[in-house]
């Protein structure tokens, strides 16, 4: 029923816990963002565990849930088609891939981000050279003008970063996540 990220929030407090918001297991990352979704916008919506995504799509296309923190590459192709409506994007800024779609941010929770992403990691210890070499490869490789365009088609935005970065980047997100976890009282057998 809603058709932005305000209206969704203004009827979540209209009706405190009975709307759903369907992820693909508890502790999920889409678990996470609606968990940090609800406390960002002060408003009671009720979790709904699947396992896996194709489910809760499923559901979702027959009413049984109203909404989800989806992939792009799981939901995109359903916006597009009529079957879900997208209201916004959980990224900081819009994606390059449906720039039409605002991000939560933007439309209604100012700092709001919640967003996946894919690392390349060696074993601990491995030697520095070819943490330098690999690391440089990958850059190279993510900059290819048909890797770019191909990671884009995905639902991914390829952002290559060095391996101290990276480092840095794991530690502001585990404390990040840790708040979100912590503020929802959840638990690791939830």
């Amino acid at each position: 029923p809603a058709k932005n990220v305000r209206e969704l929030i203004a009827l979540a407090k209209m009706r405190p816990g009975q709307i759903t918001f369907a992820s693909s297991g508890s502790g999920q990352a889409n678990h996470l963002a609606g968990e940090m979704f609800k406390d960002a916008a002060g408003i009671d919506i009720l979790h709904i565990p699947y396992k896996g995504g194709g489910p809760v799509l499923a559901d979702m296309m027959g009413g049984q849930v109203l909404m989800t923190f989806g992939t792009v590459l799981q939901t995109l192709p359903q916006v597009r088609a009529g079957r879900l409506r997208g209201l916004a994007v959980s990224s900081a800024k819009r994606v390059a891939f449906a720039p039409e779609l605002p991000t939560i941010a933007e439309a209604a929770l100012p700092g709001f981000e919640a967003t996946g992403w894919y690392s390349f990691a060696l074993a601990a210890g491995a030697p520095a050279a070819a943490v330098g070499t690999l690391n440089r490869e990958i850059v190279r490789i993510l900059g290819l003008p048909a890797v770019k365009e191909r990671l884009l088609e995905l639902g991914t935005e390829p952002r290559p970063s060095s391996p101290e970065d990276a480092q840095k980047f794991y530690a502001a997100e585990f404390t990040r996540w840790s708040r979100v976890v912590v503020r929802a009282g959840l638990k690791a057998s939830e």
